[in-house]
């Protein structure tokens, strides 16, 4: 019997073993750690960065053209939904975020190959990947919706899909895999948080260039060209300003303190930049306007975007200041010293404040927040490395923005005829109109 036993249990040890293996290998498979608590805050984040976008944006843009063409300037926005979320999934994703290649990353991803239900990217680990891939997507999307503030009123839309789709994969992608995916700029220690370069600048540079390319507005400096709607640019801004909390704070991806830190000095800018923006036409012009105020809260959430990760929530306070007049500035006194037409002031709010943002993340970056240490904490570097940062997004942004609107040109006419301009754009591009 005691040797019946014996073999008994020699036997049983193998399939023992091999049964606790067995039931300890899905275990270890898994060995993300995706967090509930931040899946759940990064699909909020997600949800309102796509908000800032429709209506946010398309509302922002809309209420500051004319009555002709705020369906025009609606439908910009919304084909930038449509279009971009499609081709970030088809191979923009793959290419800025999977690769650490210096310059571009690769397609392993391309439509999303190989992702499953549990696997997560290295930048964030305790999210699903696939929430990471979407929350990405509604930055791209965007950056991208931004740019055609800056050609309001004039461009053909049949231009403006092309020029979108160019921008995106050229402009866009290159970008955001220089920055965040693990390029060049990002290795040389740029800081980014979320998107003063990426988003920002480059649209602002975009923007600049696009308005100097296709010329000046009919009627631009003698005629009026007031806004249709403020009411409806302040409720975009409104949705701007709520949407940029997971704009900025989402891009911790976590529930942590450090997104919390992200969205007060976000909240803080805005308010700085609104009444600083408001203060000055008071001074200079003896009212302060709708339009100044909402441009001041937007200057202000757009400069302190880059920032807002690595700095303190007071410093989102004298960040908002300086936006509000450094772009007020851009606004007024640039804009009619080089005479470009920039419709929505695209470069004057978002590329200056982009610009001005990443500096002020060089000079303020507090180690405690964000790991690395600016100007005021002995870091000198900090400053030069960032301005790296702006000349290279700067120049790349600028001369592919003009290649692909001289391309464009040889397919489709950019601009509408003076007299589908005069029309609007709402009839003669889309043949509808508001009554």
């Amino acid at each position: 019997m005691a040797g019946l036993l014996r073999r008994a249990a020699k036997m049983a040890a193998p399939i023992a073993f091999a049964s606790a293996t067995s039931l300890a290998t899905p275990a270890q498979a898994a060995t993300p750690d995706i967090s509930p608590a931040d899946t759940a805050w990064m699909i909020v984040a997600t949800a309102l960065v796509l908000m800032m976008t429709i209506p946010g944006l398309a509302l922002f843009y809309s209420g500051m053209v004319r009555k002709k063409n705020v369906l025009a300037t609606m439908a910009q926005s919304l084909a930038a939904v449509a279009i971009i979320s499609i081709l970030w999934v088809a191979f923009g994703y793959s290419l800025a975020f999977i690769g650490d290649g210096p310059w571009l990353g690769t397609l392993d991803r391309w439509f999303l190959a190989g992702m499953t239900m549990d696997s997560v990217h290295p930048g964030a680990k305790t999210i699903p990947e696939a929430l990471f891939m979407l929350y990405q997507m509604t930055f791209a999307i965007i950056t991208v919706a931004l740019v055609a503030g800056s050609v309001a009123d004039r461009m053909r839309f049949s231009a403006y899909l092309l020029f979108s789709v160019g921008w995106f994969i050229f402009v866009y992608i290159p970008l955001a895999h220089w920055v965040w995916g693990g390029g060049f700029l990002g290795s040389a220690g740029v800081l980014d948080f979320a998107g003063g370069l990426v988003v920002h600048l480059s649209a602002g540079t975009g923007g600049l260039v696009a308005a100097k390319v296709m010329g000046s507005r009919h009627g631009y400096g003698s005629e009026n060209l007031s806004p249709f709607d403020l009411s409806l640019a302040v409720i975009g801004t409104g949705l701007l300003w709520v949407g940029w909390f997971g704009f900025n704070g989402g891009s911790a991806y976590a529930a942590n303190s450090r997104a919390v830190m992200a969205i007060i000095a976000t909240h803080l800018s805005a308010c700085a930049g609104a009444i600083t923006w408001g203060a000055l036409e008071w001074s200079t012009r003896r009212k302060p306007s709708v339009l100044g105020m909402i441009s001041g809260a937007v200057a202000g959430l757009g400069t302190i975007t880059p920032a807002s990760g690595y700095v303190e929530p007071w410093h989102g306070i004298v960040i908002g200041l300086v936006a509000g007049a450094v772009c007020f500035w851009a606004c007024t006194w640039l804009k009619q010293r080089f005479k470009y037409d920039d419709s929505l002031d695209v470069f004057g709010v978002h590329g200056i404040g982009g610009l001005t943002g990443t500096l002020f993340a060089g000079i303020f970056a507090t180690s405690a927040i964000g790991g690395t240490a600016g100007l005021f904490e002995g870091h000198p570097q900090q400053v030069l490395i960032q301005l790296y940062g702006i000349a290279v997004t700067f120049v790349w942004a600028g001369g592919v923005t003009f290649i692909l609107l001289k391309l464009v040109g040889l397919f489709v006419p950019l601009r509408v005829s003076r007299e589908h301009e005069l029309e609007g754009l709402d009839i003669s591009q889309h043949g509808e109109a508001l009554q």
